[in-house]
């Protein structure tokens, strides 16, 4: 009786799993019914989500450009021009445009002459050195006497908007903010305008804001530290091994010409995406469009990156000895977002990772309790191009990270000597319908989700196909991959040793 109870409880369980995937299934088919996407003739692409619960809607423009289009020099520079994009036009965030873009030019003159002198290092005249730096001053309040502050957010904000931010990666630059429905107009002229003749105002200024923020989250944080010698050492030859902050050397010495090169080489209409999620009507969205960003002129799209990083064929090492708890991370090497089995590697995420019936958790944290917490994830240093698999843990007080490595190298061997179970499994799937229900539950995340998959896939449907591709995945799917990715000579080892027990030594 028990036993046949038992069963009856278990078919009810699959019946009610199998009826909410088809019911979501369902409603991600009812959700791609209502996007529409479009191609403007310049080359602009715009993907138009209409959703009526409320009257708002989420707006993002994605540029198809990150610290990966960066060359030596100029690292850094596709953040600092994220932040550019935010100082407005001719028309606002400044005032008098004629006399103000030649205050701009004398800016650029006097940073070039206190620039040239500075890079003669030892043999720079210290008197001079400190007059061009008074005069490169000068220039620069002169130049801020046509700043209106802030303009460009205090029109967005009075319009009822919000969220107005954006975020440079390796791979992309976003730009989103949220807005009543009613002014859907404001946001396509607003952000036309800035793409189509943006003005550099308080360019070194803002370039100061962009090297303390290096310095307070990269150089004075040992987690950033170790990440960014993590990517260093996993990265020899691809733009991928350098950090989207950039080299401060580099940043010390970019110009406001460099930027202007850099955006009319890269926010060209072929490379940019348009995402609308709300209360809209397509046709009018598209009418808008048309409007506003078909003033862009079209141009022609950038080259391909060609570098490829080559095979690692050894094991890479590294150590840090900060004022810091111990933490070890370990990277593999990994295909891009279009590969084959980039679904087996997100499903391989979610068996290590995800909540605490996870194995990292499980093992690592709760039972030998020798970390505080512990990961296994994907997605840096990016997508676009192959990236990492990367083991993350904090060692746990009173032990070593020679105790974690071994216990990640445990994990690892259970999973190319042993199938993952059926049930761990189908809760990566279950999870995985979850969170795109959760990212559908708000406009802005769907819109990024819609212009990601969008660029770096080819096809904003990808999203939801990616679904069917998790499911897809099976036990032996698994096995194979950790066999073929976490391999010795495909490993980089980077640890974080407090500094007070190395002195101590």
């Amino acid at each position: 009786m028990l036993q046949n109870a038992g069963k009856l409880c278990l078919s009810l369980v699959a019946t009610i799993a199998l009826a909410g995937a088809a019911a979501a299934q369902d409603g991600f088919q009812e959700i791609q019914s209502r996007i529409t996407d479009f191609t403007l003739p310049n080359g602009m692409t715009f993907i138009v989500l209409e959703r009526h619960q409320a009257p708002v809607a989420s707006f993002m423009t994605y540029a198809d450009v990150g610290s990966a289009q960066e060359v030596v020099g100029i690292t850094g520079l596709a953040h600092i021009f994220e932040h550019m994009a935010f100082k407005g036009t001719p028309t606002i965030g400044g005032k008098n445009y004629a006399e103000e873009k030649l205050a701009l030019d004398r800016v650029d003159q006097a940073f070039d002459a206190f620039r040239a002198e500075r890079s003669k290092g030892a043999k720079a005249d210290p008197q001079k050195l400190k007059a061009l730096e008074a005069d490169f001053k000068a220039a620069q309040d002169g130049a801020g006497k046509f700043v209106v502050k802030n303009e460009f957010g205090d029109i967005i904000e009075r319009a009822g908007g919000h969220g107005l931010n954006a975020n440079t990666s390796w791979d992309n630059t976003h730009y989103f903010f949220s807005l009543p429905s009613n002014s859907e107009e404001l946001w396509f002229y607003l952000e036309s305008e800035r793409f189509l003749h943006p003005v550099l105002r308080e360019f070194y200024k803002e370039k100061d804001v962009v090297m303390e923020e290096r310095r307070m989250s990269l150089e004075s944080q040992p987690i950033g530290k170790l990440v960014d010698e993590t990517i260093h050492l996993s990265y020899k030859a691809h733009p991928y091994g350098v950090h989207v902050l950039g080299h401060m050397s580099d940043l010390e010495n970019i110009t406001r010409q460099d930027a202007e090169t850099f955006f009319k080489k890269y926010y060209i209409p072929s490379n940019l995406v348009g995402v609308v999620v709300g209360d809209v009507d397509a046709k009018q969205t598209r009418a808008l469009a048309e409007t506003y960003f078909a003033r862009i002129p079209s141009g022609p799209k950038p080259e391909p990156l060609h570098t490829k990083e080559p095979p690692q064929e050894a094991e890479r090492r590294v150590t840090l000895r900060l004022q810091s708890q111990r933490l070890v991370l370990m990277a593999y090497h990994k295909p891009d977002i279009n590969d084959p089995d980039n679904a087996v590697y997100e499903a391989l995420s979610s068996v290590l990772s995800d909540g605490r019936s996870s194995r990292l958790y499980r093992s690592l944290v709760r039972d030998k309790k020798i970390a505080t917490a512990a990961f296994g994830f994907t997605g840096l240093p990016g997508e676009k191009y192959p990236g990492l698999f990367i083991f993350a843990a904090f060692t746990a007080p009173d032990h070593t990270n020679a105790e974690v490595e071994k216990a990640f190298d445990e994990e690892i061997k259970r999973l190319k000597d042993n199938l993952v179970s059926a049930e761990e499994l189908e809760g990566v799937k279950r999870r995985a319908r979850a969170n795109l229900i959760r990212q559908l539950g708000d406009n802005t995340q769907i819109a990024r989700q819609l212009a990601d998959w969008q660029m770096l896939t080819g096809d904003w449907r990808n999203l939801f196909k990616h679904l069917d591709k998790i499911a897809a995945v099976t036990p032996q799917d698994i096995e194979r991959v950790a066999k073929a990715t976490f391999t010795e000579n495909n490993r980089n080892v980077a640890i974080m040793e407090p500094l007070e027990a190395a002195q101590a030594k």
